[in-house]
């Protein structure tokens, strides 16, 4: 399929931050063939009106837990420690793995309306989430959710042998939209010995790792009396870091992590609206920047930040640490938005993703402009941070398909996602539950 888009404005976010008025974005199936003037000879299977409108790459999720829908709004107004043992750490022992196929649909519908494209996922019963990933047409990186603490302690009873062999029979399907990597929980939950066995397994599919990662100074401080090291310095030690990571949060690192985490490329997922909900503390996203360690924005679960908006990301990540810093100059907006879209892609595998230029995956986004909180429009780059809403995303092309068409979800039984998700959620928390593990920090 051809698609010509016609006199938009672009946001390219290309090497030179260039933005485009009244360009025309040529799609020749899953690559941007042209950007600014269509080629004389392209000939469009469909013409889209760009008027009023910006194109700029889709956004890329570095770190959520889509499923987690099923759980919002379910813990409320708690310290990280009560939310996960007297809220989620209960209500997962009534999950059931279809239940994680709806509560994951439900998050693609949330999420392509707010102009995702991809996410990287950590959760249980990951082929469920493969599976809605597949239907909505979207691109992922996922990986299973395991403790390593025994089989009581997972969901399902799952294996290491059950989470490599979700690894072998996803990895790469969809076209090449779906990626998987290893996802042990966090090295405060797991023992080194079963994270040693990741890595291997890791390494011999060939795959990157993706867990949870500082979130506290009670995990330092737990880490360093157990192991002798940070948390950040144990994985070192473990090999975590040897091949592609994820590691979502990183609150509590000193100038020695930050250091090993630059050194081995880690891609860091910065999900700052969790962070202020539970009180948890702020990572030090402008520290990382300025030594070199590459970050990438993210939602986390519906469960701890209630939505799965990057558009209130971009928003808290740029008004936070500008405040912190007391510098208003500090994170401009296209490096707000290059760690909501090019920093994503790449910390998920996506190669490419993120830039609007001709060889590039056509892995972009549409936003009406016509809505009164984008007037006068001096600044788009600067709406789209700062005043854009989920309902401004109007077209969601992946790899040149689109998967929302002026505001209509074509890959989604959206109705009935809703209907099925609510019901599977009020049946999860409405049955006996218990408490499956325990958090210590």
């Amino acid at each position: 399929m051809r698609t010509l888009i016609q006199n938009v404005t672009a946001i390219t976010l290309d090497d030179q931050d260039r933005i485009l008025p009244e360009a025309d974005l040529a799609l020749d199936g899953p690559t941007i063939r042209a950007v600014g003037d269509a080629p004389p000879d392209f000939e469009p299977d469909r013409v889209i009106d760009g008027r009023e409108r910006v194109a700029l790459p889709g956004f890329f999720n570095a770190h959520c837990h889509a499923a987690m829908t099923l759980e919002r709004g379910w813990a409320e107004d708690l310290p990280f420690d009560r939310w996960l043992n007297e809220k989620i750490w209960v209500a997962e022992s009534a999950l059931e793995e279809e239940d994680v196929y709806w509560g994951a649909a439900l998050a693609c519908c949330e999420m392509i309306r707010a102009g995702v494209v991809g996410f990287a996922d950590h959760y249980f019963w990951m082929n469920q989430v493969a599976r809605a990933v597949d239907e909505a047409g979207m691109k992922a990186h996922l990986s299973w959710t395991q403790f390593g603490t025994g089989a009581a302690e997972e969901l399902g009873g799952v294996s290491l042998a059950d989470t490599t062999r979700f690894v072998r029979e996803w990895h790469g399907a969809a076209d090449g939209r779906i990626r998987c990597g290893m996802g042990p929980h966090s090295p405060y939950m797991c023992p080194p010995d079963f994270l040693r066995r990741v890595v291997e397994a890791a390494r011999e599919l060939d795959v990157g790792i993706h867990l949870h990662v500082a979130e506290s100074q009670e995990q330092v401080d737990n880490s360093l009396a157990a192991h002798g090291r940070t948390p950040v310095a144990h994985l070192e030690s473990l090999g975590v870091f040897d091949g592609p990571t994820i590691a979502a949060h990183a609150i509590a690192v000193d100038e020695d992590d930050m250091a090993i985490l630059a050194d081995k490329g880690v891609h860091v997922a910065h999900t700052p609206k969790t962070y202020l909900k539970l009180a948890m503390g702020v990572a030090p996203l402008p520290a990382f920047l300025e030594n070199g360690v590459p970050v990438a924005l993210g939602t986390d679960g519906p469960a701890s930040n209630s939505d799965m908006n990057p558009l209130e990301v971009l928003r808290i990540t740029g008004l936070y640490h500008k405040n912190a810093l007391g510098k208003p100059e500090a994170l401009p907006r296209t490096t707000l938005l290059r760690l909501a879209t090019v920093a994503g892609a790449r910390a998920m595998g996506f190669a490419g993703s993120g830039v609007l230029a001709p060889g590039r995956p056509a892995d972009l986004i549409l936003l009406d402009t016509r809505a009164p909180h984008w007037f006068p429009r001096h600044d788009l780059a600067a709406g789209v941070v700062y005043a854009a809403h989920p309902a401004d995303v109007s077209h969601v092309f992946v790899d040149g398909a689109l998967v929302l068409r002026d505001g209509a979800l074509l890959t989604l039984d959206e109705e009935r996602i809703r209907y099925e998700a609510e019901r599977r959620a009020f049946r999860m928390v409405g049955t006996p539950m218990e408490q499956m593990r325990r958090y210590r920090g």
